[in-house]
């Protein structure tokens, strides 16, 4: 069974699955689903267009540069079959996928690095902005410490006024 990867988002592609463009020069272009082939006729470029791996790896969302995508490479080359050579084959294939998760979740984990404490920050921010919806009124009443000091302001009388008005 051959999976081939989108020419767009870089998906794979499994049998019977896709659709399949061929150009005047004889370039093949494999697309996984309408949405791949209808933005390659539009001449939309996969490195801007968010959602694609070329994307996601140009602005260092995933990992580019990992020795376990060397296996991944298609050859073309035909080898003779050899049963203890399939078998080691499907072993290491195991080994390498476990790697792969492995570097992928430590790779994901060096980039959220900063955000738990941004987040922090940006919670106590908005919680300092609106305690007086997080206590009750009659909890803000009973103790001051919850709200803002309040300011005295002198207010000349009244009766000055009316007195300088005449």
């Amino acid at each position: 069974m051959r999976l081939e990867k989108c020419w767009f988002c870089s998906s794979t592609i499994y049998p019977g699955h896709g659709i399949q463009f061929v150009r005047n020069d004889a370039k093949i272009f494999r697309f996984c689903r309408s949405k791949c082939h209808k933005n390659f006729k539009m001449k939309r470029n996969p490195r801007k267009v968010k959602w694609t791996k070329a994307y996601r790896r140009l602005h260092g969302k995933d990992m580019t540069q990992d020795s376990t995508f060397e296996f991944e490479r298609k050859r073309n080359r035909p080898e003779r079959y050899d049963r203890n050579i399939a078998e080691n084959t499907l072993k290491a294939i195991k080994k390498i996928d476990k790697v792969r998760v492995d570097r992928e979740a430590k790779h994901h984990a060096l980039r959220m690095k900063g955000k738990k404490a941004k987040e922090q920050r940006e919670a106590a921010k908005e919680l300092e902005q609106s305690i007086h919806m997080v206590k009750a009124p009659t909890a803000l009443q009973q103790e001051p410490s919850f709200t803002l000091p309040k300011v005295k302001v002198q207010v000349s009388n009244p009766q000055e006024n009316r007195l300088m008005e005449e």
